[in-house]
């Protein structure tokens, strides 16, 4: 595939975009992306009922089958997936699968496994503050406003009002939400490695082999489930993998192209859509799971703080 080509379908593809508003494209990410809280949660609370231990293995090999079968997916349906990874230098493409894929979700299980789905989700608005800090650094886009700069520590604020209002959920909330921060940093490294990837390659293709390449590692990194492959994904299982794919597919798609599109900090301000969607479907899907008021006071002040960002970024 040409450079030509490609800058040429993006343009169209950009006039097309641009015609829907960014918050209705961030909603359907955030309504995909916030299901795959208590659906991982489902399937965790299923083999435990199956007096399956879930460690280390049994974890990374359930997200690299996901991944895998996610990101083959993309690639069966990329225009051109081999000419464009030719195109790409390949640095920018493993970097994506490296930070994207594989270090967020080891992060990002562990820490799911540790928190409550509801707290989880919530904290996946600091991917927010992540992307402001880094854009800046690795993107040299401009530099976050004293106004903006406000904003962010009253988010952090709200986060660490939610962080230690844990409630019941969760073995060890307050490690989980380590973890989950420091998956949200790794994601939003991939983003920037995106932003290098995008250039030459498409959404479909680029986030194909990041998904497909990553979920190799994460397939290795879980050999000693391997002989339990068979039991551990039955039919319940399977099903929840199933969707789990389509939603790693259709978001990580979505909003790899999108950043293609708008600046990395105004994506940013809309990301509070996500904890919010994740914790309300955590909320209506998992027994057990409840808000507490300070989670619930925590969710209101990031929700301020990312709105109060987005007219930050207008001024």
């Amino acid at each position: 595939m040409s450079t030509d080509n490609h800058i040429n379908r993006g343009a169209r593809a950009e006039g097309w975009a641009r015609r829907v508003p960014l918050p209705a494209w961030v909603f359907v990410c955030a309504l995909l992306w916030g299901s795959a809280f208590p659906m991982i949660k489902l399937a965790f609370a299923h083999w435990a009922e199956r007096g399956v231990e879930i460690d280390f293995g049994v974890r990374s090999l359930f997200a690299g089958v996901r991944f895998v079968i996610a990101g083959g997916a993309l690639l069966l349906i990329a225009r051109d997936p081999l000419g464009e990874w030719r195109a790409t230098p390949r640095r920018w493409t493993l970097s994506m699968a490296v930070t994207q894929t594989v270090g967020q979700y080891v992060c990002f299980y562990l820490g799911l496994a540790l928190a409550g789905g509801a707290l989880a989700s919530l904290l996946v608005s600091s991917g927010s503050f992540w992307w402001m800090l880094l854009a800046p650094l690795m993107l040299k886009t401009p530099r976050p406003t004293g106004r903006q700069w406000l904003v962010l520590l009253a988010g952090a604020a709200g986060l660490t009002l939610a962080v230690y209002s844990p409630g019941e959920a969760g073995e060890s909330p307050r490690l989980g939400a380590l973890l989950v921060l420091a998956a949200n940093g790794f994601g939003a490294l991939g983003l920037v490695a995106y932003q290098h990837v995008g250039k030459t390659m498409g959404s479909r293709a680029g986030t194909g082999f990041s998904l497909f390449i990553g979920g190799l590692v994460l397939t290795v990194l879980g050999a000693s489930a391997w002989p339990e492959v068979v039991s551990l994904f039955d039919g319940y299982v399977l099903a929840i993998t199933a969707w789990l794919a389509f939603v790693s597919a259709a978001a990580f798609a979505l909003w790899n192209w999108l950043s293609t599109l708008f600046p990395v900090h105004l994506l940013a301000t809309y990301r509070f859509m996500i904890p919010l969607c994740g914790m309300v479907e955590s909320l209506l899907l998992i027994e057990g799971e409840r808000i507490t008021p300070l989670m619930g006071a925590g969710a209101l002040i990031v929700v301020a703080a990312m709105v109060a960002a987005q007219r930050a970024g207008r001024c």
